[in-house]
């Protein structure tokens, strides 16, 4: 148990600090200083989601504009040519229905 006077050592070499405060006055302290301190840390997590999206925004747009020519070359150009689509049927010769 700590007192006011006696004082406690953070090890090695370390300077002596007094107690912690732990009174009713040290309690509200201490809650408004924790209070103040997820505040910043809120803050500041929020400057850097803000810039990362930002950055994933000036990347996204900067590709969609580099690449907008070759979207312009496949849309007028598909793969494989022409794509005709249509139903084959054919009937077997009786020379074939026999190989069967």
């Amino acid at each position: 148990m700590f007192t006011n006077e006696q004082r406690f050592r953070l090890g090695g070499n370390a300077s002596r600090l007094p107690a912690p405060p732990s009174g009713f006055l040290g309690r509200i302290l201490t809650g408004i200083a924790t209070a103040a301190v997820l505040v910043v840390a809120f803050m500041f997590s929020i400057l850097i989601f803000t810039a990362v999206a930002a950055i994933a925004l000036v990347a996204g747009s900067y590709l969609w504009w580099k690449t907008r020519a070759l979207r312009q070359h496949l849309r007028e150009h598909p793969r494989g040519g022409r794509i005709i689509d249509g139903e084959v049927v054919r009937e077997a010769a009786p020379q074939e229905m026999n190989r069967r």
